[in-house]
């Protein structure tokens, strides 16, 4: 090898090198700013219009940004249901919205007038099921969320009506304004006890959320 492949192949080195360094410095940079933005502003981690399950006076909150829209949101839906189902009774779970996919609003206002037929959680996990078909990245057909609301037996005049609602968008704009708040950059993001999960994987979500029971 020539003198002067050697030193290109050096400095290819050098620059990967310093790109992962950097990429590392950025992202425990980003991970402070997240977590110093939860440690003051505790009280606006949930509001109170909030999908929750399981009482405000359990030992562990876990609260999900995330964007019905999403794909890797609906990849972790079933993770989440079971971790809940796996430490029932013990665990608090909180949705707020992170609406960054071009029809997430749209579908905001259907799941929360949803939620005033009481079928709030039913059509999540409807919608996250038949995300890959509806919310196709090639080809969005969020219309086709109409043929399968009524599986669900909800009352899809009242639905369309509901959703009218300007509280829901009232809502919707608070959950913007808290998104940047927070610094939540992508779906889905989750705090355990106001502190946000460091390793994004099934494994980490679940051992945080033990970490937390065992404190």
């Amino acid at each position: 090898m020539s003198n002067q492949k050697k030193l290109f192949a050096i400095s290819s080195i050098i620059l990967v090198g310093l790109f992962f360094i950097g990429a590392y410095f950025f992202k425990n940079s980003e991970l402070k700013k997240v977590e110093q933005a939860a440690a003051n502003n505790p009280s606006s981690l949930i509001r109170d219009y909030s999908p929750s399950k399981g009482s405000s006076l359990l030992k562990v909150t876990l609260v999900e940004f995330l964007d019905p829209e999403c794909e890797s949101c609906a990849r972790f839906h079933p993770i989440v249901k079971k971790i809940l189902a796996r430490y029932d009774g013990r665990i608090r779970y909180v949705v707020r919205y992170a609406p960054f996919h071009p029809n997430s609003k749209f579908v905001i206002k259907i799941l929360e007038a949803a939620r005033v037929q009481n079928k709030y959680w039913e059509t999540l996990d409807l919608l996250f099921e038949k995300l890959p078909v509806w919310g196709s990245h090639h080809q969005p057909q969020p219309e086709l969320i109409w043929t399968y609301l009524p599986t669900l037996n909800l009352d899809i005049d009242k639905i369309k009506k509901d959703m009218r609602d300007k509280k829901i968008l009232e809502m919707i704009d608070q959950e913007l304004k808290d998104v940047k708040t927070f610094g939540v950059r992508q779906t889905p993001t989750f705090f355990i006890n106001a502190k946000p999960l460091k390793l994004f994987s099934p494994e980490h979500l679940e051992d945080a959320i033990k970490a937390a029971l065992e404190q």
